[in-house]
This record gives C-alpha cells, structure tokens and sequence, in this order.
C-alpha cells in the first residue's frame, strides 16, 4: 500500500493537484516528505483559496512530531484567522529553517516567506514594510523558465493587492490604492486566481469610502457574490467587503440591514485591522438606536485595536471622535474633555475632532463654545475624513443655535445638512447627533428637502425600509412610482401646486394621484393619509430619482 500511495502522490502531482499528492504521501507514511511538499506548494494553495485544506492537512500530522517546514504553513492559517503574533512567531522560524534549505528550494521558500510577511505588514498597518516586501516580490525571480512566468504573475498580484489595501488605510493614498487593487483583480481573473480576485475585490470595496454609498455598495456586492460563487461566502478573504457593505448600509438609515450584514462579518476574521472596523460599525449601529453605553464600548474597543497598529487608519479621527462624543453624551464630560485634551494638536485639529470638541460643550451647557469649536469645520479650514464631517458639524451647530434661542440660525444649519445629506441621502449624522427635534421644527414650506427630510424623520421614529418592504405587502394594491412621489410629499405644507412644481407636472396630475392614493390607502383626506402611510412605512423611502 505504501507503495501504491506513492505512486499516486506522483501522479496527482504531474497533474498540479498538490493537495491529494499530499494526502497519499502521508497516507504512505512519509511524513517528511509531506512536510516538504507542503510548505514548498503553500503560496499556491494559499492562493487557490485552500487555507482550510492546508490546515486540515497540517492537522493530520502524527502528534508530538514537529516539521519545521510546517512552521511556514502555520503562520499563513495564523494570518487567515487574524493572529498576527502568533504568525510572526511562525514567520520568524520559518525564516530559520530556510537558511538551512537545500539550495533548489531556498528560493521558493524565501518567495513563501516574503508572501506572508506582506500579509502580516498589510494587516498590522505597516505601509513601509508593506512596500519592502513589495520589491523583493517583484524583483526577477529565478527557476524554471515556465515557472518563472508563472510565479512573476501571481507575485505581482499579491504585491498589488497587497500594496493597495496598505495604500487604502491612509487617505492620501486612496487614489493609487483603487488603481492597484483593480489592477490586482484584472490580473488575478487573467491568470485564473478566482481568490485573489475576491481578495483584491474585498479590499475594493472599502477603498471606495470617498465615493458615493451607492458605489461602495455596488462594489461590496461585487465581491461578495464573487466569493459566494466559489463558495468563500463565509471566510476571512471577504470580510473587509462584508464590514463596509453594512457600515454603508447604516449610514443610509438601513440598520436592520446592517446589523444582519454586521453579524456575518463577525463570523469571519479576528484580526485587529479588520476587528477595528467591524467595532467602528458596531458602534455606529447602536448610537443611532440609542444604546449609548453599548457605543461608547465599540468605540473604546476600535480605539485599542488602532493602537496596536503600525500605522493610523484613515477613519482614525472619525473613531476617536465619535468615542468621545458619545463619552459626552453619557454625561462623562471631564473623561472626555481630558482625553481631547491629550491629543496632540494636528489630530486635535482635525474635523472630527472639532466635532467632539462641540458636543462636549453642548453637554456642558455652553453652546457659544460649540459653535466656536465647529468654526473652522465650517469654514473649511480644518481637515476632515469627507464631507459627513461636514453635515455633522452643520447639525451641531444648528443644536447649538437651538440652545442659545436663535431658531432662524438652527433653521438655516439643519438645512445646510439636509442640502449635503441629499445626494446620498445620509441618515447617520441625524442620528448620532440626535437631532430629529431640530428637524421636527424646521418649517416644511421653507425646506428644498422636504421628501428626504420626511424620511430621515420616519427612520429617527423607529421606521426603516426593510420594515417598509414587508409593510407594503398589506396594500390590496401598491401604490405607482407617480403615486409614491406625491406620497412623500403629503406630510409637508406643500400645497398641490407646489407639489406639482416640485415634481413637474400638472396640478391634475397631483390630483389624480391623490384621489388613487386615498382609494389605495382606505382614507378619505390627507392627514389620514400620511398616518396611514406611516403605519405602512411608506414614507420610509426616498423618491424615485
């Protein structure tokens, strides 16, 4: 039998299938040999997506017996799983062992071992170790003619997706991050690496937070379909499109959605790179429903997480500040205040953390200073993350105007938000400010966003479009998309000629669509319209644009 295995270990080998070549030479008992084929055949496993077959195989090892060739394997499932210390405790053996490697198999081993210390540099933050491993991988690589090629490929894949993600974590380098990591996933699809391509896919995804939600979305559903197709729907390599998908979610008032997306990222990937995110959204997912306590733990917890990084994630400011601001409103003030107060002055000075100087005073009682510490926000002096800072600091100082009695001003920063909230139609900042009274009493008539006012208001009462979706199943017949705009006109002041000119069409029109909308909806006249719209969650929808 043995002998039988051995052969067939040869066999599957000549055919390329280096995980049954393993199978028979361990089932023949010649475990060193397993060793080696392992680890020399690791980086393209492990770029055929078979991390989970790699560790199954190194389970069946005879306990108690240690390869140090097997070093290397560990440390690339360590990597898979988030365990960045234990990996380059793996890495650093690995390294050891290939000095002393017959000299034919030191340079695959070197190429292995500079694969996975990219990885390690890329998820610990680290852009400068990143682009060191980077030109040792796409440095000539010597071998065998045809398999000279075809590493130099699947080398320059790695180190373009690589280089890119580590490219994504800062804000100046998001621009080349998008163009390597596209580059990434062409060249992954051209040299048949379905994984790659997730992989490079994945980071795609978050690398679009500068562009519109719906872009990151469509991005992050890219992926994602991507790895469910070949079955990866559920392992690490697609966690960092699962995390942006729901944090984009929630950003547009989707948080039943987002807390399920939420949930099945937290099944995927511990890492601290990708824990700090899936915290950052966890966050943000209970201040908007009101669990302030919960918050301010997520917050804290990202907080920890970025300290153990090499380098500063982009969102940084915007995680310090939100932890803070939601440490304010807990009414931990003089904790807050003294953390702000530790930071030096070029983060102190950005933004986001203008922001939270400005609900700290808020909580305070000083309004007059909340304005003053949202000043350079608004004049575009101090640097921000993108332009949710800038709705944020719009709604802080329309509460603060609040405070001080001075409603016109309140009036005029609540619409100010609304203005730059429309093109995404952001609901987050709303929320997280806790702002619905301001908006409740911005006058409807004066407002040039009045639909996406009505539904930021339906969603900070507990509405939410998945709830609508269901709700709208109790219709004895749906309403038409005309129907459906003037609908979400009905709660304003507006009257039909103005709904009318806002829609551009007749006023006949609007009446038309009112008599059916009162015939579908059981009513008689418009305010028991509106109420029997919101007990549907229709009003819970933007219009159709």
């Amino acid at each position: 039998m043995p002998g039988l295995h051995r052969r067939a270990a040869g066999w599957f080998l000549r055919l390329g299938q280096a995980a049954e070549a393993i199978r028979h030479t361990q089932a023949a008992g010649d475990w060193p040999d397993a060793a080696r084929l392992l680890a020399d055949h690791s980086l393209s496993m492990t770029l055929d997506g078979q991390a989970q077959t790699m560790q199954a195989l190194v389970r069946a090892f005879p306990p108690g017996e240690d390869y140090p060739e097997l070093a290397l394997v560990r440390a690339g499932g360590d990597l898979v799983q988030g365990r960045l210390d234990e990996a380059a405790a793996h890495l650093a053996v690995a390294e050891t062992y290939a000095e002393t490697a017959p000299l034919d198999r030191q340079r695959r081993l070197r190429v292995a071992i500079a694969a996975l210390k990219l990885s390690l540099a890329r998820r610990r933050g680290h852009l400068a170790g990143v682009i060191e491993q980077v030109r040792f991988l796409v440095s000539p690589v010597t071998g065998q003619p045809g398999e000279d090629i075809a590493l130099g490929s699947d080398l320059r894949a790695v180190a373009l997706m690589n280089l890119g993600t580590a490219e994504a974590w800062t804000l100046e380098g998001l621009p080349d991050a998008e163009r390597h990591l596209r580059e990434g996933a062409v060249l992954a699809r051209e040299i048949g690496r379905p994984y790659l391509e997730v992989a490079c896919l994945a980071q795609l995804g978050f690398a679009s937070k500068v562009h519109p939600f719906a872009t990151t979305q469509a991005r992050c559903r890219e992926a994602i379909a991507l790895a469910e197709h070949y079955g990866w729907g559920t392992e690490p390599v697609i966690a960092p499109a699962l995390i942006t998908l729901a944090g984009s979610l929630i950003w547009t008032g989707e948080f039943d959605e987002g807390e399920r997306r939420t949930a099945r990222a937290l099944q995927t990937d511990t890492g601290p790179d990708i824990g700090l995110l899936m915290h950052n959204v966890s966050g943000m997912l209970h201040a908007c429903q009101g669990r302030l306590h919960s918050a301010f733990e997520e917050f804290s917890a990202a907080e920890r997480l970025q300290s153990r990084l090499a380098g500063s994630h982009a969102l940084a400011s915007q995680m310090t500040g939100w932890m803070l601001a939601t440490q304010a409103r807990l009414g931990m003030t003089g904790e807050a205040r003294a953390l702000l107060t530790a930071l030096d002055d070029e983060r102190a000075g950005s933004g986001e953390l203008r922001d939270a100087s400005a609900v700290i005073c808020l909580a305070e009682g000083d309004p007059a200073a909340a304005l003053r510490a949202v000043r350079d926000v608004l004049d575009g002096a101090a640097p921000v993350v993108g332009y949710v800072t800038l709705v944020e600091a719009q709604l802080l100082a329309g509460l603060a105007h609040r405070q001080l009695g001075d409603r016109r001003a309140a009036n005029q920063a609540a619409e100010r938000a609304l203005a730059l909230a429309e093109s995404d139609r952001l609901v987050l900042p709303f929320a997280m400010t806790a702002s619905r009274e301001l908006l409740e009493v911005l006058p409807r008539h004066e407002t040039a966003h009045g639909a996406l006012l009505t539904e930021i208001l339906d969603i900070l009462h507990g509405s939410s479009r998945a709830a609508k979706e269901q709700s709208s199943a109790l219709l004895t017949e749906e309403l038409s998309p005309g129907e459906l705009l003037v609908l979400r006109y009905l709660p304003t002041n507006l009257s039909r000629p103005e709904i009318a000119g806002q829609l551009s069409v007749s006023v006949n029109t609007v009446s038309t669509h009112l008599r059916s909308i009162y015939a579908k909806l059981q009513v008689r006249d418009r305010s028991s319209a509106v109420q029997r719209a919101r007990e549907l969650r229709l009003l819970a929808a933007g219009p159709t644009r």
